[in-house]
């Protein structure tokens, strides 16, 4: 049965969702997104969120309040009269009085298997705490941070050399697919909920600037998960002395290697680094300014010699 949803979200992530419920005809009568931000050498120009460009190809209503704190705000939001709100990586926290708005309240899709890694990235934690499975849950909204009940759920294995921006993509077509049966089932009034386990919780803070950042002195494995794990974005990353001083170059693939040495030693002419146990042979490399190479095209330009040090 087609249903009135207010769709809300922001990033690549969530369009396949909002492509998939279009599909589906539900009746899409507003999408909620973040404002416009500047971008451009100078930041003149407005980006519209990837949320925003596809809900204006479809001609949907598009709101893009900064908070939802204002009584304004929840009044628009109340009047739409929405059977649910679906919520995407929206990006907004909302309030109970939105929260109670929907006649069924709001269903929230996550990219874990709660209640591991509830929070803001989740995916880029799962793989670096080397996790083998993580997967997409269909969730009613609460107060609390990602603390609501589990409507449905799908798990998937994370592949050994898997990257996040990979993992990103196969959660998100998945997650739209789950997320569609999960809307259809409430429709039926047949999605039953179930409290998430009190045990097991971990929280995926934000990632900070300073965790990509190698550290050298840790296992292998460690620094390989790391790697991966914050690849394609923000990207794992060493220094490499050069001509002009410290350059930071990004490594966005790795592999597990044999070998052993001091922390950071460059163990042969292939990029295979020493860490504090085992070590990592780096396969694919970005130097500041310039797109991502495999590391035979990065050793035409970079000469780092065996017995070498990164930092």
């Amino acid at each position: 049965m087609p249903l009135r949803l207010v769709f809300m979200g922001t990033p690549d992530f969530s369009v396949p969702a909002l492509s998939e419920l279009i599909g589906q005809g539900h009746e899409i009568v507003a999408v909620y997104t973040r404002a416009p931000k500047p971008a451009g050498r100078r930041g003149m120009e407005l980006t519209k969120s990837p949320v925003h460009a596809l809900a204006e190809s479809f001609n949907l209503p598009v709101y893009t309040p900064k908070s939802f704190r204002d009584e304004a705000t929840l009044s628009v939001f109340a009047e739409h009269e929405a059977d649910i709100a679906v919520v995407v990586a929206y990006g907004l926290i909302l309030p109970k009085a939105a929260l109670d708005a929907p006649e069924f309240g709001c269903l929230n899709l996550h990219a874990s298997l709660l209640p591991r890694w509830r929070g803001a990235a989740p995916i880029q934690r799962a793989i670096m705490a080397g996790d083998a499975e993580t997967g997409v849950m269909a969730m009613r909204m609460e107060e609390g941070l990602d603390t609501g009940p589990v409507g449905m759920a799908e798990r998937v294995a994370i592949g050994p050399d898997e990257t996040a921006g990979e993992l990103h993509d196969r959660l998100s077509r998945l997650g739209a697919d789950l997320l569609a049966r999960a809307v259809a089932a409430m429709g039926r009034g047949g999605l039953t909920f179930r409290p998430q386990d009190d045990d097991g919780v971990e929280y995926a803070a934000k990632i900070e600037k300073a965790e990509a950042r190698i550290d050298w002195s840790r296992p292998a494995r460690e620094v390989h998960d790391r790697i991966r794990g914050l690849s394609p974005f923000p990207g794992a990353w060493f220094e490499l002395e050069g001509p002009r001083g410290p350059e930071r170059v990004k490594v966005l693939r790795s592999a597990l290697s044999e070998g052993s040495g001091a922390p950071g030693e460059a163990l042969d002419e292939r990029l295979t680094i020493a860490c504090g146990e085992g070590a990592v042979r780096l396969t694919q490399l970005q130097r500041a300014g310039k797109g991502p190479v495999d590391a035979s095209a990065f050793l035409n330009g970079a000469r780092i010699a065996p017995s070498s040090r990164l930092n």
